[in-house]
């Protein structure tokens, strides 16, 4: 992979997170709801996450907690949703050293409830970006669709050198569970956190330029290129079902999924690398979506990455839970806050989700 790819591509100039004011430990959450069944209570205590911002409703006067039909999650996901993205936003396009008005290109991701108009039409109101922005939502995807977006975000940018692209990703995980006494509903409900993340994206407006926020801040890793697979055997494996009973939607999570990502982890990474001359040796850094303890354990023996490699995506699952689509920006932020990356190193973004689907971004600084 050439000096002059990395020079020309699109580059992450900023990026930035938001959660919820409010957040609970799991034995808090455990507490809350009531929670005694020693099996569900087991697979809180023992998922790696000691903390998650939520939204939740008030409690009724005798301290339960109420029940929110779908109509009220629905309307959890656009209010919070909006709040969230805003101030996702406002975050990145100040490490961008960016404004509102360079704002060209608006994609927004979400899988945690459906609504029209977009979230994108929705922050362009809220925000008052350009009305002739334009912009795309990603819906329904899942956890692994921050990769796809920021794959439309760099496609744009390139065809648009000097313009500012954003992806922002908006997962109100709280407007998406369902509180059933089943194990199945307790694997989610122990693991998903609300949380948004916006990523900046602007591709060098001439050949011998490099990559610059519009304030010329210098730019974090260029995004070199990308990578799917999808494994199709397992399209049930991780999916939305409507629930009658219950009168929501209910997402379901296979207890084989750790071992289904895992082994098809090594050859998408070989896909990935495949004619760039690079090694898996010459990976220094790895951007891996926290998608739980078992998942990241199983990438992690599978690649043979290191704990430390894991870092970051063990860290935000501990402090936040899986955040959905932008759970791999949150750990990209941790990653950029340490200012260890150096000119010529190489990376690698990871993100897993339904289909069951891989997608992976090689980046280089």
């Amino acid at each position: 992979m050439s000096a002059e790819s990395r020079a020309t591509s699109p580059a992450i100039v900023g990026v930035g997170t938001s959660v919820p004011a409010t957040s609970y430990s799991q034995r808090e959450l455990l507490d809350l709801f009531g929670i005694t069944d020693p099996r569900v209570r087991s697979i809180f205590l023992n998922s790696a996450i000691e903390r998650r911002a939520l939204t939740l409703p008030p409690p009724l006067p005798d301290g339960s907690m109420p029940v929110e039909t779908q109509g009220q999650l629905l309307a959890k996901h656009v209010t919070s949703g909006v709040a969230l993205g805003r101030r996702a936003v406002e975050d990145c396009l100040r490490a961008a050293g960016a404004t509102l008005a360079d704002v060209r290109y608006l994609c927004c991701v979400t899988s945690t409830g459906l609504l029209t108009p977009g979230f994108s039409a929705l922050l362009i109101k809220e925000l008052g970006i350009d009305r002739h922005c334009a912009r795309l939502d990603v819906v329904g995807m899942g956890c692994n669709a921050g990769l796809n977006g920021l794959t439309s975000v760099a496609s744009w940018a390139a065809a648009h050198p000097g313009e500012l692209a954003l992806l922002v990703c908006i997962e109100a995980c709280s407007a998406a569970y369902v509180m059933d006494g089943t194990m199945r509903s307790a694997v989610v409900n122990s693991l998903f956190g609300d949380g948004s993340a916006a990523a900046a994206v602007v591709a060098p407006p001439t050949a011998t330029a490099t990559a610059t926020g519009p304030a010329g801040t210098p730019a974090g890793p260029a995004l070199l290129r990308f990578s799917s697979c999808i494994v199709p055997e397992a399209s049930g494996a991780m999916r939305y079902d409507w629930d009658d009973e219950q009168g929501k939607f209910s997402f379901y999570l296979d207890p084989d999924i750790p071992y289904v990502v895992g082994a098809h982890a090594e050859p998408s990474l070989d896909r990935l690398l495949e004619g760039t001359g690079l090694n898996r040796s010459d990976i220094s850094h790895w951007v891996i979506h926290s998608g739980g303890k078992k998942v990241v354990d199983s990438v992690r023996v599978n690649l043979g990455l290191t704990r430390r490699d894991v870092r970051h995506t063990t860290g935000v699952l501990r402090d936040h839970g899986n955040l959905s689509s932008g759970s791999f920006l949150f750990s990209y932020r941790r990653l950029a806050a340490e200012a260890c990356a150096e000119p010529g190193d190489f990376g690698v973004l990871m993100t897993m989700g339904p289909g069951s689907t891989i997608e992976l971004a090689l980046v280089g600084w």
